[in-house]
């Protein structure tokens, strides 16, 4: 009798880690994943070691939006991800004058930029259909769109939404 009650109870507890576990595989495969921050490219919006929680789902009904903060894979290496803003997007003209964003020569507000940065021109540049135009905030310390060219649509692993870690930090990611 308490060799059928042991089994029973293995059996229940198998049961409920075998979901648990598909559980986990289906939201880490298609609508959250963890990242860490390894660099220096997105600060002060993102600094290192601060761990972000991405929405993967954000961009099935939504086309990506100036300004997202996006978790992708790197365009040289795709075992590789990166996080940058996105700047450009398709189609559009993208130029630096004087530390200055352009995009179809009309000058882009970018609050997010630490005070005072400055940084080389670059452009003009047209972004190609299905790609976009990636930088990081931190616009010296950043291997960016500049340097490696555009990331193809396919690319796009999701939206930054929130930093989880450390406490001190925790919020949405602007």
């Amino acid at each position: 009798m308490a060799d059928k009650r042991y089994a029973l109870a293995f059996k229940e507890l198998l049961e409920s880690v075998i979901i648990a576990i598909i559980l986990a595989l289906i939201i880490r495969t298609f609508l959250f994943q963890f990242f860490w921050i390894p660099s220096r490219s997105m600060e002060p919006t993102l600094l290192i070691n601060d761990r972000i929680i991405v929405t993967r789902f954000s961009y099935w009904f939504n086309e990506p939006q100036r300004g997202d903060v996006v978790v992708f894979k790197y365009p040289l290496d795709p075992k590789k991800d990166y996080v940058k803003r996105l700047i450009g997007l398709p189609g559009e003209k993208i130029q630096i004058i004087n530390s200055k964003l352009y995009i179809n020569d009309i000058l882009v507000e970018e609050s997010y930029l630490p005070e005072g940065l400055k940084f080389g021109d670059f452009g003009p540049i047209q972004v190609p259909e299905g790609n976009y135009f990636m930088m990081g905030d931190n616009r010296n310390n950043s291997s960016d769109s500049r340097v490696w060219g555009f990331v193809e649509e396919d690319l796009l692993i999701g939206k930054a939404q929130f930093i989880y870690w450390p406490l001190g930090r925790m919020g949405r990611v602007n």
